[in-house]
């Protein structure tokens, strides 16, 4: 994930009224001449600050989730970036 957000700019979604996440980040990088879509997600955690995941996702995941987020950051990260979970596998588990 260092080497990700070291990589990039991001371009960052915050969600205040959400319950569950602090922020988004989006970055995109090069890797071997192919481009490659990832979200960082900050899960609020009891007191102050958050637990960062890292999700590959796909190209149009950030536009999606920005059009979405306001309303609901939780609905739009279950509909646009929970379905990436598994590309990586190191996501929360949330059974």
């Amino acid at each position: 994930m260092e080497k990700i957000k070291a990589s990039a700019y991001g371009r960052t979604y915050s969600s205040y009224d959400s319950d569950a996440i602090s922020k988004v980040t989006f970055y995109d990088v090069a890797i071997e001449y192919e481009t490659h879509y990832f979200a960082v997600v900050c899960f609020k955690t009891k007191g102050y600050g958050c637990r960062e995941y890292l999700y590959e996702v796909s190209s149009n995941t950030q536009r999606l989730y920005a059009q979405n987020y306001e309303e609901s950051a939780g609905a739009a990260f279950w509909n646009y970036i929970q379905p990436y979970a598994e590309v990586l596998n190191c996501s929360p588990d949330f059974d």
